[in-house]
């Protein structure tokens, strides 16, 4: 499984309960866009409308020759595809207890393209101020680590 684009913003913004993955309906061109890095999940979320899944706000750039005989739509609303039990278990989550659906990565599978989806709740400002301590201090430790393993050169 290697990844295309991954959504780092989302575990910062959100605290992730479970993770899903769907499949995508594309248009070649988009394929060729993404198999060239030209996509962008940053400000992708996903959306429930009419019993099926959307991806929303996932940018592909559309490459100049691939795209000469149709006229590309970077921002176009994409279907994922998932269970049907699967999405019956999302949408009364979603629906019952405050939760939302973001994407996490893209990723090829068996050579598909893959999106990963989570389940997550928003999480509030202070505990967003507490994975930035918690990152921080992991970024120190391991620095202290790798110091206390050199040595001090004498």
């Amino acid at each position: 499984m290697s990844h295309i684009a991954e959504n780092r913003r989302a575990r910062y913004e959100y605290s992730i309960e479970e993770q899903f993955e769907a499949g995508m309906v594309l248009e070649g061109w988009e394929v060729k866009a993404i198999r060239a890095g030209q996509v962008q999940l940053t400000d992708g979320y996903v959306l429930i409308r009419d019993g099926e899944l959307f991806l929303i706000g996932c940018r592909i750039n559309a490459l100049r020759a691939a795209s000469t005989h149709v006229s590309p739509e970077p921002d176009r609303t994409k279907k994922l595809l998932v269970h049907k039990a699967q999405m019956r278990r999302l949408i009364g989550k979603v629906e019952q207890k405050g939760f939302t659906l973001v994407p996490l990565n893209l990723h090829y599978k068996g050579g598909r393209v893959k999106a990963e989806i989570a389940l997550a709740k928003g999480k509030a400002q202070h505990d967003k101020r507490n994975t930035e301590k918690q990152r921080d201090w992991e970024r120190e430790k391991g620095r202290l680590m790798r110091h206390k393993v050199s040595g001090p050169k004498a």
